[in-house]
Order: C-alpha cells, then sequence, then structure tokens
C-alpha cells in the first residue's frame, strides 16, 4: 500500500542519514531565499485566499498536494465553526505536517494560511471593501513552512519530533474584538494531537523589505527562554534585525495557543510594514513586489539552524 511504502521509504532514509550523521555530523541545510520567494508568489497567484473564496479552495488543494509527499504524518483538521458575524457556517483547514513522529520531544512552527477580506487600513476609502493578497501578511509565513517542510523531508532530525502548523481563520475577525481573530488556531487548541509540543514558534509578516523584529510582548511573558534562545541565535548568524527591545503586544495564533491549549509560544513579526512612516498591513498593497527574498532568508536560516541546533542538544 502507499502507506506501507511511505513508512518504509522514510525508515530507509532516516537510517541512512543517522549513519551519515553519526560519522560526519549533521549540520543544518542552507535556507533558500528565492525558494520561498516562489512559495510566496505561488500562494497569490490564487488571489484573495478567505474563507469561503475561490482562492481559498485552490490554496486549500495546493496545501494538501504539496504537504503529505513530504511529510512523514499529515493532519487535515476540518472545523466547521459558525461564521464570527454572518448567520453561517463556515469550514476551516488546519494542516499539521510532522516530522520524527515517534520523537516525545517536540517542538512546533506555525503560520496562518488564509488572507484577510477587508483591506480596512487603505488610505483608499473606496478600497476597504475589497480582500487582500496577503503577501506578507499570510503567504510569508506560509512560504518559510513550506520550504522548511522540504529541508525536514530531505534532511529529518534525528532527536527531537518538529511540528509545521498551518492554521485557516487567523484573520477574520474586526477591530475591537480580539477574541474573533485566531479562529483555527482556537479550534486547533481543542484537540491538539499527542504528543504535544514542548513549545511553539508563529512565524507572521516576516517579508518586510525593511525588516526589524523588536520582541513581542506576550513572547517574551509566555516563553523568555525560548525567545532569548532564537534572538541570539540570529545576532550570532549575523542578523540585527532581530533587535533587543520590546515590541507592541500582539493578539494572533501564538496568543490563542497559549491561552487555550496552554503551549508556550512566541511570534516572530514585523509589525511595520514597511515602516513606521508607511503601512501596507490589510491594504491592497500587501503584494509580493513589496516583499523581499533577503527577508525570508534571515528569517528562514534562523529557523532552520533553531531546528537543528535544538535536535543537536538531545542527542
Amino acid at each position: 500500500s502507499v502507506l506501507i511504502s511511505k513508512y518504509r521509504d522514510r525508515m530507509m532514509r532516516t537510517f541512512i542519514l543517522i549513519l551519515v550523521a553519526f560519522c560526519f555530523g549533521q549540520n543544518p541545510p542552507q535556507f533558500d531565499g528565492k525558494r520561498a520567494m516562489d512559495l510566496l508568489i505561488t500562494q497569490c497567484a490564487f488571489g484573495p485566499r478567505f474563507p469561503g473564496s475561490s482562492g481559498h479552495t485552490q490554496m486549500n488543494k495546493f496545501m494538501e498536494n504539496f504537504l503529505y509527499p513530504l511529510s512523514d504524518s499529515l493532519y487535515i483538521m476540518d472545523e466547521k465553526i459558525s461564521h464570527p458575524y454572518e448567520r453561517r457556517y463556515i469550514t476551516l483547514t488546519n494542516y499539521l505536517s510532522r516530522y520524527n513522529v515517534d520523537a516525545a520531544y517536540r517542538i512546533m512552527l506555525m503560520a496562518h494560511w488564509d488572507t484577510r477580506e477587508f483591506a480596512d487600513q487603505d488610505l483608499n476609502p473606496e478600497n476597504r471593501s475589497l480582500p487582500i493578497l496577503g503577501a506578507n501578511d499570510g503567504a510569508s509565513g506560509v512560504a518559510v513552512l513550506l520550504t522548511l517542510a522540504e529541508i525536514l523531508h530531505t534532511l529529518p532530525p534525528l532527536n527531537i519530533g518538529v511540528d509545521l502548523l498551518f492554521v485557516d481563520g487567523e484573520d477574520m475577525g474586526k477591530s475591537g474584538d480580539p477574541d474573533k481573530f485566531g479562529l483555527g488556531t482556537q479550534a486547533f487548541a481543542k484537540h491538539v494531537p499527542e504528543p504535544r509540543p514542548q513549545f511553539a514558534i508563529c512565524i507572521d509578516m516576516v517579508a518586510d523589505q525593511e525588516q526589524h523584529f523588536p520582541i513581542e510582548r506576550f513572547s517574551l511573558q509566555q516563553a523568555p527562554d525560548i525567545v532569548q534562545s532564537i534572538w541570539t541565535l540570529a545576532n550570532d548568524l549575523g542578523y540585527p534585525q532581530f533587535e533587543n527591545r520590546i515590541g507592541p503586544a500582539v493578539m494572533d495564533d501564538h496568543y490563542y495557543l497559549y491561552k487555550y491549549a496552554k503551549i508556550p509560544a512566541i511570534d516572530i513579526i514585523d509589525f511595520e510594514y514597511p515602516n513606521k512612516d508607511v503601512n501596507y498591513w490589510h491594504t491592497l498593497q500587501d503584494i509580493p513586489e513589496n516583499c523581499s527574498t533577503e527577508s525570508l532568508e534571515a528569517v528562514g536560516t534562523v529557523m532552520t539552524h533553531f531546528i537543528y541546533k535544538v535536535d543537536e542538544e538531545h542527542k
């Protein structure tokens, strides 16, 4: 059967990699920022990807086809929920791609794959009823995780498990109504598969051309050791955009994961897109042309080094 041959292939690949690692060690592979940018553009080619849209349907099919051959196991979690503002039901789909499924010690990286239905921050009032493309707010975090999925398939972790969580329905809320955001994560938190991750890293809005990552406030409260480890590693790798200062508190998926599942979680997010004077967030200007290959590569490189660093620490 397909599942048996897939398991056999994975076991053989893992055996060979363990043998190589025993002899030579397992160094972090290179993260390809161009590959991540191509995946960002691919997502945007589907159009806006809010629940109920054509782009959402196309992205759903793409995610399953992309992740299934790469994952050691793939959970596809359809969640039927009430629409937050309309009298109807909607279906959200979360994807959990797992690597080294037998490992008890696990870490999780997460990103939301949906986009916002309304460009409510656009400077032109006529645009505020239109959906955004979500190149940075949505596609950038997913592009990093999809690239990591390819890396983890090629070079599986030997000692830890890694979970990649792609959540839906993050961006359906309205200003002043925080609990209507992160709906996919809130649903996922009710039935997190065992073994649960020790902590999670949320990656959101990371393709900014003028990249700055202050330490998000909830992250510091929820998982200060993970913040320190990642920011120190990033600086050691030569990425000063991971700044040793406290930024604003952001209520997104990492906040809801901790609130409802009690999994410590941090957020890597550049909320000033592209800077404090100009903002493309939740506007029609959130397009691939305003995103950066180098920025995707910076975040992806830090995450790749972090994963294999933790894996080495748990030999």
